[in-house]
C-alpha cells in the first residue's frame, strides 16, 4: 500500500508538471481573457479541506464577479447565474477553471484523482462529520468518480457514496480509469448543472440533506 502510495505521488507529480507545461500558452491566453472581461483578480483562492482536515488555498480562475459569494445565491450557483462573467461561464461549462488546480497537486496538496475539496461550515452537524470524516482521509481529487457518474446532476447523499466507495477501493488501475472516463464526460459538458439548473452547496444539516 506504501508503494502504491509512492507511485502515486510520483504520477500526480509527472502529469501535472507536464500539462501545467504543456497548457501554459493557453492559460496564458485565458488570463488575458479575464482581465479583458471583468475587474478583478485572475484567480479565485478559497481555503478547501485537505487530508486530514488540513486547510489549504485552492487554485481557480476567477469564473464570477467579484465578491460574488456575497451576492445572489451565494455559494450555490445557477446555468444562468448573472455573478458569472462571459468568460466564466464557457471555463465552467469546460471546466478549464479547475486546471490550476494542477499547481495544488504540484505542492502535494491534491491529487489527480480522489473526491472533489470541498470548504468547511461552522455549523456542519456530527452526522455530516462522520461521512466527511473518511472523505478526508486521503487526498482531494482534480478529477473524482462523480464526473463519470453525472457531476452536477449528482444528489450530494450519492457523491458521499461514490466517494466513500472510491477510498475504500481504490487503486491505481481504478485512477486510470476515472482519468480516462473522466476527461470525456468533462469534454461532453453533461451534469454541468444539478437539479433545475442550480448547484447547491454541500448539505450542512440533516434537514438540508432531506431536501
Amino acid at each position: 500500500m506504501r508503494f502504491q502510495g509512492l507511485i502515486k505521488k510520483i504520477i500526480d507529480f509527472t502529469i501535472s508538471l507536464t500539462t501545467l507545461i504543456l497548457l501554459s500558452p493557453l492559460f496564458i491566453f485565458i488570463v488575458i481573457l479575464i482581465k479583458l472581461d471583468s475587474k478583478g483578480s485572475v484567480f479565485f483562492r478559497q481555503e478547501r479541506l485537505g487530508k486530514n482536515g488540513k486547510m489549504f488555498k485552492i487554485w481557480k480562475f476567477r469564473t464570477m464577479i467579484e465578491n460574488a459569494e456575497n451576492i445572489g445565491l451565494g455559494l450555490a450557483s445557477a446555468e444562468n447565474d448573472p455573478r458569472v462573467t462571459k468568460v466564466g461561464k464557457f471555463l465552467r461549462e469546460s471546466t478549464f477553471d479547475e486546471w490550476p488546480q494542477l499547481i495544488n497537486i504540484i505542492k502535494g496538496e491534491m491529487s489527480l484523482v480522489g473526491p472533489r475539496p470541498l470548504p468547511k461550515y461552522s455549523n456542519q452537524d456530527e452526522f455530516l462529520n462522520e461521512l466527511w470524516q473518511k472523505r478526508l482521509s486521503i487526498k482531494p481529487g482534480l478529477i473524482c468518480l462523480v464526473d463519470i457518474k453525472g457531476r452536477g446532476s449528482v444528489s450530494w447523499e450519492k457523491r458521499l457514496e461514490y466517494d466513500i466507495w472510491y477510498i475504500d477501493n481504490q487503486s491505481l488501475w481504478i485512477d486510470l480509469k476515472i482519468l480516462f472516463f473522466g476527461f470525456f464526460a468533462v469534454l461532453s459538458q453533461k451534469g454541468v448543472y444539478g437539479k433545475d439548473g442550480v448547484n447547491l452547496p454541500p448539505p450542512t444539516s440533516k434537514k438540508d440533506k432531506e431536501k
